[in-house]
C-alpha cells in the first residue's frame, strides 16, 4: 500500500514536471523513469541555458 502511494506520488510529480518544461528539455528528459531523474536532468540543463543568457547579456553590454 506504501509502495503504491509513492509510485502514484511519482506519476502526478512526473505529470507536474512535464507540463511546466519547455519542449527541447522534455525530448531530453523523456527516457526519464522518475520524477527525481526528470528534476535533477531538468535542473542541470536549465542551468546550461542560464550560463548561455548570462553570456549574452555580456556580449551586448561589452559591445
Amino acid at each position: 500500500d506504501k509502495e503504491l502511494k509513492q509510485i502514484e506520488a511519482d506519476d502526478q510529480a512526473i505529470l507536474t514536471i512535464l507540463l511546466c518544461i519547455p519542449e527541447d528539455i522534455y525530448a531530453a528528459v523523456d527516457s526519464c523513469e522518475t520524477a527525481q531523474e526528470i528534476w535533477l536532468r531538468d535542473q542541470q540543463m536549465m542551468k546550461g541555458f542560464d550560463i548561455r543568457i548570462q553570456e549574452k547579456k555580456a556580449k551586448l553590454f561589452n559591445e
